[in-house]
């Protein structure tokens, strides 16, 4: 609903829907039907009306020329000879698939799909109803993002819940650990700021010089993959002062005689430091700031847990945390994710709680793939063998590993269908692309993993051209399909976007989020007062309601019981760490066509030591070839002297993504609440030289 302003334009209320800890609220302007332009929305609680450059983008992103704008057909698959088509056609060529291989196979687990977290926002599950309501068929599992950590803290906890971060204010000190908040959460810096305001100090801790790093009071340059060892020293010092909180060990710790031995014998700060690479110095200054300031709020960040020992490294930080009594108090704390679709009955999504009118109660027979390791095992599968596949939310040829076997499993399908606003990599390589809406064009619900704000996300304007959201889709698909073969979809497809947001909203919601309707949020996001300070009772959602240093589950799912150091993969005949992170300017391959944020863009290049380069003849701007025993990466060399010398850097996604290098490690964590572990992309290794062709190898 929107309001006028001086008559001259419509304004909406609107949230990113990107995967990132914003989530941020936003205000558009449209005039005579168009986007003109995008602020922040000043009663979002959290993010207070700022915006990235990414959210500010935003009408370019909408009307860019390169955006898709009818249903195509690809003919042969790959050979970019497109041809524009009616959604007519283009819904009746796939439904034709999808009943043929019904007949063919007598099942539908020839169908499958590959969706993750492209856009959040909630009616996107619509891909997940959709085929749920076709009854069992091949359903990607697993996250490739946080798995590790989350089940790190699952083990501990009992459920992974972390404070508001809104609370981080209160702190007295601040550990940002792995996490560049400069670039990835520019909105939690207020908070960060006001806590610096009061006195609190920060301290960044990162294998990387970042920016973050360059605003912190003590920064702690670390190896990749020791963080773990880093947490363990800090506990052996505090404990040898007596500066652990004997209280809350006694009261809601489990197993902390034997974990204490293992300190005593095992932890060493020589050896801490030498493996970690921090001098003596800075370890002790650390211990200094934890001995003295209370509450402290540890800050952790994915790429830690993007290791072989990820999740051990996660629960080492957590017990780091627990023992020094800074778990339920206000300010203090272990921040990760918080995941507040479990909030909500998730109608649209059986996997996270929905209802059996979609799936019939059948979601129990569908064929489970792992998401991380989608190609390969989605050619293993045999009666029926996989031959239809959905993407949706998802640049799957940008972000998965082994693409040659992601070329294999093309080569098999039969039909491949994506849903995009932008002709991405995985789309061209379809037989049928459908345009996608903007968060502009459609309604839609949108909740943080970070924060606790709800908002609703208005419809602005009309679809770009003949652009349909996922739910759209979904409930035309399913027409034609129940048309042609009655019965054959229990997807509810006459329920409207409004009806299926109304849904969500539970009578307890609403009073929790003291509103009288979901339309209620039109007037501006509201915010969740549950699980502000998790555990401040000194109670866990463990069997026993204690912490558990020791978890026996540990031996069964083939880590380590207790948090104890696990040293990281290690170079073979490929000396340099790849490390991978996030872009200031783009999420994975999004954004990567928008002239202005990638003016300039750095997305190609290599960083690489000087001194690294030196020894294989390398000058900056040279052209490096990057590789591997899984494949090889060509670029350009940029001379980072505050990169530590056995490691490279590139960023993730764009349009040419790194993915082809990156080697198939698995996280030691992710099978209890994900069904697999997560990716370990931070243990890859490569070798770089300097390149004598051109660039394209």
């Amino acid at each position: 609903m929107e309001v006028r302003k001086d008559d001259t334009y419509q304004i909406f209320r609107n949230v990113c829907p990107r995967n990132c800890f914003g989530t941020c609220g936003l205000i558009s302007y449209v005039k005579e039907g168009k986007l003109i332009k995008v602020e922040g929305d000043l009663k979002h609680g959290y993010t207070k009306g700022r915006l990235c450059a990414k959210g500010y983008a935003f009408p370019e992103y909408v009307y860019h020329p390169e955006r898709l704008r009818y249903p195509m057909r690809q003919f042969p698959r790959g050979s970019g000879n497109w041809q524009r088509i009616s959604w007519e056609e283009a819904l009746s060529e796939i439904s034709s698939k999808i009943l043929e291989l019904h007949k063919r196979y007598d099942s539908n687990l020839a169908l499958g799909y590959n969706w993750f977290s492209g856009n959040m926002g909630y009616l996107h599950n619509a891909v997940i109803g959709m085929f749920e309501g076709m009854g069992p068929h091949t359903k990607p599992v697993g996250n490739p993002c946080l798995a590790a950590g989350g089940d790190a803290l699952a083990y501990d906890y009992g459920a992974v819940k972390c404070p508001d971060p809104e609370t981080m204010a209160d702190a007295q000190l601040i550990l940002i650990w792995g996490v560049n908040p400069a670039w990835t959460s520019v909105h939690q810096l207020h908070f960060i700021q006001q806590a610096r305001d009061q006195g609190a100090k920060v301290v960044v801790i990162d294998p990387l010089f970042t920016p973050t790093a360059s605003k912190a009071d003590l920064y702690l340059q670390l190896r990749p993959g020791t963080d773990g060892l880093l947490a363990l020293v800090l506990l052996k010092l505090l404990m040898d002062r007596g500066k652990l909180d004997n209280n809350f060990v006694k009261s809601s710790v489990k197993d902390w005689e034997q974990f204490q031995n293992y300190l005593k014998q095992e932890i060493k700060l020589e050896n801490v430091s030498d493996l970690t690479g921090i001098e003596e110095e800075g370890i002790l200054d650390l211990a200094k700031l934890l001995e003295e300031r209370f509450p402290a709020a540890y800050w952790i960040g994915f790429g830690m847990q993007r290791h072989t020992n990820g999740g051990q490294t996660v629960r080492v930080i957590n017990a780091l945390a627990a023992l020094t009594g800074n778990l339920g108090v206000q300010g203090g704390g272990l921040f990760y994710y918080h995941c507040m679709t479990s909030y909500f009955p998730s109608y649209l999504n059986p996997t996270l709680g929905g209802f059996s009118e979609v799936s019939g109660g059948t979601e129990s027979w569908n064929r489970l793939i792992n998401i991380n390791n989608f190609a390969s095992e989605a050619l293993r599968l045999k009666h029926p063998p996989l031959k239809f596949l959905w993407v949706s939310c998802r640049n799957s040829l940008s972000q998965d590993l082994e693409l040659s076997l992601w070329d294999r499993l093309i080569e098999q399908l039969e039909m491949v269908v994506t849903v995009d606003l932008y002709l991405s990599t995985t789309a061209k390589k379809s037989d049928i692309v459908l345009p996608a809406t903007s968060i502009f064009e459609a309604v839609d619900l949108n909740v943080s993993y970070w924060h606790r704000w709800v908002g609703l996300n208005e419809k602005a304007i009309e679809p770009f051209y003949e652009a349909k959201s996922d739910l759209e889709i979904a409930r035309e698909l399913t027409e034609i399909l129940n048309a042609r073969s009655p019965g054959f979809s229990k997807f509810p497809s006459k329920l409207s976007p409004e009806e299926w947001i109304r849904r969500e909203f539970t009578p307890e919601i609403l009073e929790e989020l003291k509103i009288a309707d979901w339309e209620d949020l039109r007037q501006g996001p509201r915010k969740f007062p549950r699980d502000v300070i998790p555990w401040r009772n000194g109670k866990f959602d463990t069997e026993d309601g204690f912490f558990h240093l020791l978890n026996v589950q540990g031996k069964t799912d083939s880590f380590l019981a207790f948090p104890k150091h696990k040293h990281p993969q290690t170079a073979g005949q490929f000396p340099l760490r790849l490390l991978t992170p996030q872009n200031l300017i783009r999420l994975h391959s999004q954004y990567a066509y928008l002239k202005s944020l990638n003016i300039g863009s750095s997305e190609e290049r290599i960083e690489i030591n000087p001194e690294t380069a030196l020894l294989r003849g390398i000058d900056e701007g040279d052209c490096i070839t990057v590789f591997n025993q899984t494949g090889a990466y060509y670029s350009w060399a940029h001379l980072n002297p505050y990169l530590p010398k056995d490691v490279v850097v590139t960023f993730q996604g764009g349009l040419k993504p790194i993915n082809q290098v990156i080697t198939k490690l698995s996280t030691d964590m992710g099978a209890r609440n994900y069904n697999h572990s997560g990716i370990a992309f931070y243990d890859t290794f490569v070798q770089v030289e300097k390149n004598r062709g051109n660039i394209n190898g």
